[in-house]
């Protein structure tokens, strides 16, 4: 049974920092390209960062700078490192991965961004 776990997220000031985390079980996580969605109220799910077997990354235009995605394959886990951030950046951020026509999500994580 494949999990998608994510972690991390809470309610952090303008400016600040969260990592995220996303611990997967019941797959073979090295061939699985990894990304992160997140979804706001009122909006659709979007990208926000995917990174695939190679390690090389993609970001969505607003991020571009401020987050960083990168993948531990040892501990199967994927990470994003938010910087900088912004109250658009509020969202659940959810977990997802990506084998040929398998495809899985976590259950997300609220970030909030609010003075």
């Amino acid at each position: 049974q494949v999990q998608l776990v994510e972690s991390g997220g809470g309610l952090v000031q303008p400016g600040g920092s969260l990592r995220l985390s996303c611990a997967a079980s019941g797959l073979t996580f090295s061939n699985y390209v990894m990304s992160w969605y997140r979804q706001a109220p009122g909006k659709e799910r979007e990208l926000v960062a995917s990174i695939n077997t190679y390690g090389s990354t993609n970001y969505e235009d607003s991020v571009k700078g401020r987050f960083t995605i990168s993948r531990d394959n040892a501990k199967k886990t994927l990470y994003l490192q938010m910087n900088s951030l912004k109250p658009d950046d509020t969202a659940v951020y959810y977990c997802n991965a990506k084998f040929v026509v398998d495809r899985y999500w976590g259950q997300g994580t609220q970030v909030t961004v609010s003075s």
